[in-house]
């Protein structure tokens, strides 16, 4: 992602909040141009820890997105803050994207979902994964909001019309003022939403145009939600229920996961100090038996009575989603 804006947007920060110390001793070792790494020790305040112990780590996290924010708004005294997935790529300026939020104090984007995975209703309208704020009354206003409402309340389960960190912005348009909902159909690119699109590519630049309305539109950012790498280089690309094409894979997919494979070798080949206690500051990937996951799923479609939908399931997560990294 870093990289991406490198390539992409002429005059960027980026701060990052490390929730690791391998990830924060790697950034102070090997700083990055328009990069400044932020320690949890730096960032957490009274009110965090106080509920660190109440949320697992991707609870907590999510739990912190509003305050990671609004740490970088007064502590860097910014006058916008943009808060950015790491697991998306940008593929041309974002500018486009700025210019489009003009001088409304919030910007969200919509999951933009395939009627046939619309989720709207458990995790929520507006995905976080592009989400700004000016450093203003009304920008201020929402993220204060936001942030208490999460340290009050923020696990990975629905309840009470909640989500995590997102189903509270289902009613932004009209809980505060001047929040812009983006209209960019290349901003917010997912696995839940390239069903919509025919993609191409010119000049080393993507455009999609939308099967429905046939309006054309420049890849902006791809949100590679559900993507996890495996032991044996074993990388499963998204969730099993997003259908893919072969385009979509080709030009999305295969680039980033050459990226981060490329990336990854790199960061082995660093002395192992990087990290104070000795340990490697490449992060070990999850285990997967293929085989095992295979039957798992063979057996789950012999015991079934809907055994052609077991079996399209088995054919989709077989040939679509599991690959090999180092031969994709």
């Amino acid at each position: 992602m870093y990289e991406s804006l490198q390539k992409h947007c002429p005059d960027f920060h980026l701060y990052v909040v490390a929730f690791d110390d391998i990830t924060y001793n790697y950034f102070q070792k090997y700083p990055q141009k328009n990069l400044t790494a932020i320690s949890l020790a730096q960032f957490e305040d009274e009110k965090l820890l106080s509920i660190k112990s109440t949320r697992s780590a991707g609870e907590y996290c999510w739990t912190s997105t509003a305050s990671t924010i609004l740490y970088a708004i007064t502590q860097f005294k910014l006058d916008h803050c943009v808060y950015v997935d790491a697991d998306m790529r940008f593929y041309s300026n974002p500018q486009v994207l700025f210019d489009e939020w003009g001088d409304k104090s919030v910007l969200i984007t919509e999951h933009r979902y395939t009627p046939e995975y619309d989720q709207s209703q458990l995790s929520g309208i507006y995905c976080v994964q592009f989400v700004g704020f000016k450093n203003d009354k009304d920008g201020l206003e929402t993220l204060h909001y936001w942030r208490d409402a999460c340290i009050d309340w923020c696990y990975a389960r629905a309840e009470d019309g909640k989500f995590g960190d997102q189903k509270y912005l289902d009613d932004w348009t009209t809980r505060f003022k001047n929040v812009h909902v983006l209209k960019h159909l290349g901003g917010g690119i997912a696995p839940w939403n390239v069903q919509q699109y025919h993609f191409s590519e010119k000049n080393n630049r993507i455009f999609g145009q939308e099967i429905t309305t046939g309006k054309e539109f420049e890849a902006v950012f791809f949100h590679f939600h559900g993507l996890k790498f495996y032991d044996n280089d074993i990388v499963s690309l998204t969730h099993w229920e997003y259908e893919l094409s072969s385009k979509v894979i080709e030009l999305f997919f295969k680039p980033y996961v050459k990226v981060l494979m490329t990336q990854k070798n790199a960061i082995a080949k660093i002395d192992a100090t990087i990290n104070a206690n000795g340990s490697s500051g490449v992060a070990p990937f999850k285990q997967l038996n293929f085989d095992a996951l295979k039957k798992y799923y063979f057996e789950g479609i012999k015991n079934s009575r809907r055994n052609i939908l077991g079996m399209y399931l088995f054919k989709k997560i077989k040939h679509h989603y599991f690959f090999n990294a180092t031969k994709f």
